[in-house]
């Protein structure tokens, strides 16, 4: 497999193992009607740190995830997914790649700025999830390499019908953008789901003959070439007799023929005297294939898309959103009714929007993570969230809110400040990133019995014997507190007592509270 050379790469290829832990800081829970977020989180925050942060609770979790990152065309003026030269991203790779990092081509930058995240993001997603991530002409052809490297797995690329007509001003202009979709394992399927039918598909289905098992439609009974035991004749109805096409036969032998005639499933046409069709009937399809060609009329484009959003929040905001269908029909494909949903490059919040649309729709329980660097992610991406839970327009313009809630979060404080864990983090936040380092699992629901107990793992008991404002010692007082049975323990203390023969006899092992002892 061919994997692509930058300047930088060697700085950032493992640079996700060294991104610190921090906390997630909730600010506020937007649930009318005394509802709660339903698990649904907008983070404002460096998207690298977040995604990190959301490790102790997600890793292994998230079923689909879309990503709208920046398509670095070198346009210097702000523009949605286009200028990689954010400050925030300046500052990073000032601080990662070192004092080289100015001299970077603006490719050099953005692959610098993609691959930890893209790193992150495949810890992040499930067994059998898939991430799509749009891109457009300038950096596709990188950013597949990248991905090929980092997934293993090149799965396919949709192509975006983005407009609805050439650009006049331009001699040739563009009218799409790509969707690249990869799975988290070498060796897995895509795995998507057939579409509904609805809309044009389902209205294909007709009952002109009031068949009791409703709608159908017919298709041919014939099938190309010659096979002896499909060449038989057919009577119609009318009495004439019909037999296969020069070149063709028909799709089954005899027997199976009789049985669909016997079963009302063969069709002659309304006067009954036409060339046999077989019908399929509505009720007994799962739904139906799509292609990686997704049209304007079939998922919307760009010009709809700026629309949708001036519409929700009363001024054009953003100038190259994504359509809401479009990320629906993503959902719909990829997603389950209670799969999680994560886009780290949230911009106006369209992931958000369509997880919303989709649950209305169909009562799932999706629940989604936004994740937005800019300084608008209060007043434009939550803001778009609030109103599509609540409703947004008058008149006959009016759209019907779609319930819900979120909570919206800032990064907070690193839990480990050189290596020591930081005093003024939550305790639970630490007992959750214990856990989460020891067994790659989302903390459990504390116990009520044992207070120091951090959960069971593979019948092994981890112990987290902290205090803020003291040092603690495990020894034969703290085994007598203990109530889980387990085939061993692991358990964090300041310090160790007990005796080698305990050590091994009670099948414990004993781990130091990385604290800076001089600061209590």
């Amino acid at each position: 497999m061919p994997t692509l050379n930058w300047i930088g790469k060697d700085k950032v290829v493992n640079h996700h193992l060294d991104v610190p832990f921090r906390t997630l800081e909730k600010q506020y829970t937007f649930a009318p009607n005394g509802g709660d977020d339903d698990g649904n989180m907008i983070i404002h925050g460096d998207n690298l740190d977040a995604l990190k942060a959301l490790l102790p609770m997600y890793e292994g979790r998230v079923k689909c995830i879309y990503i709208d990152p920046p398509y670095n065309t070198g346009n210097e003026k702000w523009v949605y997914n286009d200028n990689v030269n954010d400050p925030h991203i300046k500052a990073w790779l000032g601080k990662v790649v070192g004092a080289e990092g100015e001299d970077l081509s603006r490719h050099d930058k953005w692959l610098c700025m993609m691959y930890p995240r893209l790193k992150l993001l495949q810890k992040l997603m499930a067994e059998d999830g898939v991430i799509f991530i749009s891109i457009d002409d300038t950096e596709y052809a990188n950013l597949k390499l990248i991905c090929d490297e980092i997934f293993g797995n090149y799965s396919e690329t949709i192509v975006w019908q983005k407009r609805t007509s050439p650009d006049a001003r331009k001699k040739l202009s563009s009218g799409h953008e790509y969707i690249l979709i990869y799975t988290k394992n070498p060796d897995q399927n895509l795995g998507l789901r057939l579409l509904p039918l609805e809309g044009k598909d389902a209205e294909a289905y007709v009952n002109p003959d009031n068949d009791p098992r409703g709608p159908w439609i017919s298709s041919p009974f014939t099938a190309p070439g010659y096979r002896p035991n499909q060449m038989y004749p057919i009577t119609t109805p009318t009495g004439k007799t019909v037999l296969p096409p020069k070149g063709r036969c028909w799709c089954n032998i005899e027997e199976v023929y009789q049985r669909l005639l016997s079963e009302g499933r063969m069709w002659f046409g309304a006067d009954g005297n036409g060339v046999p069709r077989r019908k399929t009937y509505l009720s007994e399809r799962e739904g139906r294939g799509t292609w990686t060609w997704w049209t304007n009329s079939e998922v919307g484009y760009t010009q709809i898309a700026t629309q949708e959003l001036a519409t929700i929040l009363g001024k054009a905001v953003f100038d190259y959103p994504k359509p809401v269908r479009l990320i629906e029909r993503i959902l719909k494909i990829a997603s389950d009714p209670d799969s999680i949903i994560l886009d780290s490059f949230a911009g106006s919040g369209t992931t958000a929007h369509a997880v919303l649309n989709m649950n209305k729709q169909d009562g799932g329980h999706r629940k989604f993570i936004l994740v937005e660097m800019g300084d608008y992610a209060e007043s434009i991406t939550a803001e778009r969230v609030r109103r599509v839970i609540n409703g947004y327009g008058e008149g006959n313009k009016a759209v019907e809110g779609t319930g819900g809630g979120f909570s919206f979060y800032e990064l907070g404080d690193a839990l480990l400040i050189n290596g020591m864990l930081n005093p003024n983090a939550a305790e639970e936040k630490i007992r959750a990133y214990v856990y989460y380092t020891e067994t790659r699992c989302a903390l459990p629901a504390a116990s009520e019995n044992e207070k120091y107990l951090l959960g069971v793992h593979e019948n092994h008991a981890y112990y987290f014997y902290y205090e803020a404002d003291r040092m603690t010692t495990l020894n034969r007082a703290f085994l007598q507190t203990i109530q889980t049975r387990a085939e061993g323990y692991l358990i964090y203390a300041d310090s160790n007592t007990l005796s080698a023969e305990d050590m091994a006899r009670f099948h414990i092992t004993f781990k130091k509270i990385p604290r800076d002892i001089a600061a209590l």
